[in-house]
């Protein structure tokens, strides 16, 4: 369990992972006895080498493995302030989906208009009313940056779209239910420098109203927009602090070995 009082007193943690362990189907473990905070509207990056199970433990957070038969969650991720445990086989997937939002490393926009991609999710929800719809398409559209762009042909395809729009339209559709947490599986690896900036700033800006949580190979982007960071290796928590600390000065020799590119 995550020691709220030692660390951090002025944070209000809004989820924490606790002794998580994960199995593929294949009996893999993958994570070990992760213990995590993840703090109320603050950015906190995951870093470490590939295959050291960031993607895993991010996808833990909105249940995305439960797509895959044999997959074992042990161990608990509580959200706050209802302290409810999302792994538990009582709470719902689909809700735990709205509530927490993922964007992945590729666009993945439906094939579908721009308007229905953003309103896929308030349907799911059984929304019908147009204009409740079409207020929540626009202020979506608006707190992912781009309105402006496309609100003269919101019933295009969304495939007709640049790779940086079509991901912030995805940025957009995660936004429509209101999610309390929002995940980032290195959402601009695959996007040019500048799409990059604008995906940079425009998390910043969402985390005054939501927390998140991003995977990135990318140290200086975690540098740049993160509060907090952890650097994982081989399934296990290695070092979670301010990002500042980490990479100034890290309390671990593993840290700074990675870090400074002598190791990963």
């Amino acid at each position: 369990m995550v020691d709220k009082k030692r660390k951090h007193p002025k944070e209000i943690i809004k989820a924490e992972a606790n002794s998580l362990n994960f199995f593929y189907a294949d009996g893999t473990q993958a994570l070990k006895k992760i213990s995590l905070p993840v703090y109320e509207n603050k950015i906190t990056a995951l870093i470490g080498p590939s295959g050291c199970g960031k993607s895993t433990f991010l996808r833990c957070f909105n249940r995305m493995h439960d797509l895959y038969p044999g997959n074992k969650y042990d161990g608990e991720i509580i959200l706050h302030p209802d302290n409810t445990n999302i792994l538990d086989k009582r709470v719902d997937p689909i809700e735990v989906r709205m509530r927490i939002s993922m964007v992945f490393q590729k666009p993945n926009p439906f094939p579908k208009s721009i308007y229905e991609n953003v309103a896929y999710g308030l349907r799911v929800r059984g929304e019908r009313n147009k204009r409740v719809l079409d207020d929540k398409v626009e202020e979506a559209l608006k707190g992912a940056s781009l309105w402006d762009e496309v609100k003269k042909r919101l019933h295009d395809l969304a495939f007709n779209l640049s790779g940086g729009q079509q991901q912030r339209l995805c940025i957009a559709r995660a936004l429509a239910t209101d999610p309390e947490i929002m995940l980032f599986d290195e959402p601009t690896s695959a996007l040019d420098p500048i799409a990059t900036m604008n995906i940079e700033e425009l998390m910043a800006g969402l985390k005054e109203k939501l927390s998140i949580l991003i995977v990135t190979h990318n140290m200086q982007q975690a540098a740049r927009i993160s509060d907090y960071t952890a650097y994982m290796y081989l399934g296990e928590l290695v070092e979670h602090d301010e990002t500042d600390k980490v990479f100034t000065n890290p309390s671990k020799k593993e840290t700074e070995d990675y870090i400074t590119g002598k190791f990963g």
